[in-house]
């Protein structure tokens, strides 16, 4: 064989990892494994569906979207490698400077401009934290809906809270039109695996949730396509497009019951910016693909701004077009921080961002960062262990959060940056991302107050003689590709 489709053959399997070791589709945690586990289907029949997911992956999008196809894997294939190579130099080939602007000034917000981040749009945010704040008010909004509801999601599972929010969106969908857009490859390793909490005695869930979904409903479902493996890690939904939340839940009990998560929910002029992203999201995963873009895209009404709204930037992750909009501003708040970097991540493996946090250490900046103490993938833990014995190195604090936090949250001085991305290569430069970014003083302290104080309380900070581990920085290696 030679070395060039070695090389393929080596970055599909680094995607094929990614996908099964992120969001809880494979969970790699002795005592879960360990438990009696409800699978919809038994390893013969996974190992089929999960074949039939990367085939689709590969020969339906091609077929279908081979303008996005080619695009993404010009991505794959410049950033994995680069990934490699700048994570294991012995150097910083690029030195990370100090920036003159502090975020949350109005420089610094001109400095986003300059770098042709996405404008701000006016709008309101509200907190949901854990699986009581979104779930509560996904049934709320559910309810209320008169005219549309859609919901993007990288995961709707088939456990029996999926399959209680798909009977919720059933029955709705008599009355109100209802699209689902879920990520092909990920719902389907996501039905491999069970949470921790045992179904209900006699639940049986469905072997194909889309199915499911559509069976005596109007319930108009979409995959999201996986062209090089690549995936739509986007968490989007919006009622009657007025309303919007995103974040970092998926549909599935370890939203619901086990994991530490947030979703925000905003209202005002920004939800026209994200019901135009669902829009685009949905017509690239029509039957017809890349051509469904060319489609005339529906117009959505404007939405009056009210008092209290405040200026919030949507920002993207997305190789298809060469949009790395939160790399660029997470990168930029890091090298423009003064007094601190706050951070909560399930997943640190962003060489780029380590090192943009080490120079901001050693300049007598605030770096706290939390992670789980028991994650969902055993090598992003000891991925994770790596970045902590660099950053404490380096002079910051690392915390664990008892159990698993998923949040994906970050406050550099007066900024704040809030959605689905992960630190680390996928979600930085691969997959599909949502994320809003602003910097109103009460908005940033009201994130402050409901995440990062009680969180702070809640986790115990980790001692440099934690993270000796002989296979760490081998994970760490592993781990820039995921």
């Amino acid at each position: 064989m030679t070395a060039a489709p070695k090389s393929i053959l080596l970055l599909l399997l680094a995607s094929v990892v990614s996908i099964l070791s992120s969001c809880g589709s494979i969970s790699t945690i002795a005592g879960h494994n360990a438990r009696p586990r409800t699978q919809a289907v038994d390893a013969p029949t996974a190992g089929v569906k999960l074949t039939a997911a990367a085939l689709r992956s590969t020969v339906l999008a091609a077929i279908r979207q081979p303008i996005t196809t080619t695009r993404q894997g010009l991505a794959v294939f410049w950033h994995r490698p680069r990934e490699i190579v700048a994570g294991n130099l012995p150097f910083n080939p690029f030195p990370i400077e100090p920036l003159p602007d502090a975020p949350g000034t109005a420089s610094f917000e001109r400095l986003l401009d300059k770098n042709k981040l996405p404008e701000p749009k006016a709008g309101s945010l509200k907190w949901l934290v854990d699986g009581p704040g979104f779930f509560g008010e996904l049934d709320r909004q559910t309810a209320a809906a008169k005219k549309d509801i859609d919901i993007q999601v990288y995961i709707f599972d088939n456990d029996d809270v999926a399959v209680h929010y798909a009977d919720s969106l059933r029955k709705r969908s008599e009355e109100v039109t209802v699209r689902v857009l879920y990520d092909d490859l990920g719902t389907t390793t996501a039905h491999l695996s069970s949470p921790r909490t045992l179904a209900p005695i006699g639940f049986n869930p469905p072997a194909l949730v889309s199915a499911y979904l559509e069976d005596g409903s109007q319930v108009d479902v979409r995959r999201s396509l996986n062209p090089w493996l690549v995936a739509d890690h986007t968490k989007l939904l919006v009622f009657d497009n007025r309303t919007a939340i995103i974040g970092g839940m998926n549909i599935g009990r370890e939203y619901y019951s086990e994991w530490h998560d947030l979703m925000v929910r905003l209202e005002g002029p920004v939800v026209t910016t994200l019901a135009g992203h669902f829009q685009s999201n949905w017509r690239r995963n029509a039957p017809l693909g890349d051509l469904g873009l060319l489609s005339i895209m529906r117009k959505l009404p404007e939405i009056p701004t009210s008092p209290g709204d405040i200026p919030i930037r949507v920002i993207v992750t997305d190789p298809g077009v060469g949009k790395h909009e939160i790399l660029d501003a997470t990168l930029l708040a890091i090298q423009g921080a003064r007094k601190r970097v706050w951070i909560e991540t399930p997943y640190f493996a962003s060489t780029e961002i380590l090192q943009a946090l080490e120079s901001a250490c050693r300049r007598g900046v605030d770096v706290r960062v939390i992670i789980p103490a028991a994650g969902d993938s055993a090598i992003m833990d000891l991925a994770n262990l790596a970045t902590a014995r660099t950053i404490i190195l380096a002079g910051g604090k690392v915390q664990r959060y008892p159990g698993m936090t998923h949040m994906k949250v970050m406050i550099c001085d007066g900024w704040a940056t809030v959605g689905s991305a992960n630190l680390d290569t996928l979600s930085m430069r691969i997959n599909r991302e949502l994320n809003i970014a602003f910097s109103d003083p009460k908005a940033v302290r009201s994130l402050e107050r409901a995440v990062f104080q009680p969180d702070f309380r809640r986790s115990k900070q980790i001692r440099l003689s934690d993270t000796e581990s002989a296979i760490a920085p081998l994970a760490a290696i592993i781990a820039t590709q995921l």
